[in-house]
């Protein structure tokens, strides 16, 4: 039996559940893939190191590859089958996702996918996967986050993507996000992600405003740790299901990160930048048994993904390496969330 089954065994009594109830488990992830480019060199975006002719000589070889790591990946998180949604960044358009749910690894479970062009000088984007059999988009926009500098030069990022749709009968609203590095320095640049957290502070008040009871996940790179300004203030999260009030979230990564989780390195420091965040409104409360709900969260880190020994032991295996592809999978490993809710009968 899975270690979730288990799990959820124990919580019955608290959820009002018995083992006669029968249940679905609904995973939902994140994934940074690492600069997943196709090897065309688009001329509005600086993507020309991802080609053949490139510094990397990123070639269709390499690119196959680099496609077939990252679906195995996701092929893999959560339980019993793939992920019904996952929130990816650092992809560079349309055409690479739909290589991506063509593999062999994902094409069985029949995904879609959501995503505008950014305008990230880099040319790279967030978007979002979802199985077209069990999640239906009903609405979906790209947010614009803006920033400028000191010097009033505009600071070109990735937008939020916003998705409203139904799963398992119920209408969530999902956010992806990928906020601005670290780039100069955390407190040089912390300034950047503060801003876009109250952009998406913005919209999720906006949602709340309708139906405070609105079921919201929140999920993403957001290059800050769960215990930094604009996860923890701007985004009123709390690391604990007691404390959070109608209009928080529950973040259940911040535990993790207290007791030394990470999900990458940064200049050879660890941190976990990817986080999903969920709203009160999913939280196991008895008189909410049949509704959807969280169960468990996880940091998908098998021994594969990661180096196993050497002067970067413990670390993501990348993709690229001294400027080259390394036939690695992501210098970010996946999060993800566990939901489940009572089948009717």
């Amino acid at each position: 039996m899975k270690k979730v089954v288990r799990l959820f065994f124990s919580m019955m009594p608290f959820l009002g559940f018995s083992q006669l109830d029968t249940y679905d488990i609904h995973t939902i992830a994140f994934y940074n893939v690492e600069n997943l480019y196709d090897t065309i060199d688009d001329l509005n975006t600086f993507d020309e190191d991802f080609t053949p002719e490139g510094k990397l000589k990123f070639s269709g070889k390499d690119y196959d590859k680099k496609m077939k790591n990252i679906a195995q990946v996701i092929s893999e998180i959560g339980y019993n089958q793939a992920p019904v949604l996952v929130g990816l960044a650092e992809i560079e358009n349309s055409a690479v996702l739909q290589d991506l749910v063509n593999t062999s690894f994902l094409s069985p479970f029949q995904y879609g996918f959501i995503q505008f062009d950014s305008p990230d000088l880099r040319g790279i984007d967030v978007a979002l996967l979802y199985q077209k059999k069990k999640f239906k988009p009903i609405f979906q926009e790209a947010i614009e986050v803006k920033i400028w500098d000191e010097s009033g030069m505009r600071i070109f990022t990735r937008d939020i993507l916003y998705i409203s749709g139904i799963l398992a009968d119920e209408e969530i609203h999902v956010f992806v996000n990928h906020w601005p590095s670290r780039r100069g320095g955390e407190e040089i640049s912390e300034s950047k992600r503060i801003k876009a957290a109250y952009v998406l502070k913005r919209k999720i008040e906006e949602i709340q405003s309708d139906n405070v009871d609105a079921k919201i996940i929140v999920l993403g790179d957001f290059n800050d740790n769960p215990t930094d300004e604009g996860i923890k203030e701007v985004l009123a999260s709390k690391g604990s299901m007691q404390e959070v009030e109608l209009d928080e979230f529950f973040n259940p990564f911040e535990k993790m990160y207290k007791i030394g989780y990470n999900t990458l390195a940064h200049w050879d420091q660890l941190h976990l930048f990817d986080q999903v965040l969920v709203s009160k409104s999913f939280l196991p409360l008895k008189k909410n048994k049949n509704q959807l709900f969280f169960l468990k969260a996880n940091i998908y880190n098998p021994p594969y993904i990661s180096n196993l020994s050497g002067k970067y032991k413990g670390y993501p295996k990348r993709s690229f390496i001294n400027n080259k592809f390394a036939n690695g999978y992501s210098d970010h490993y996946p999060v993800y969330i566990s939901l489940l809710k009572r089948k009717t009968l």
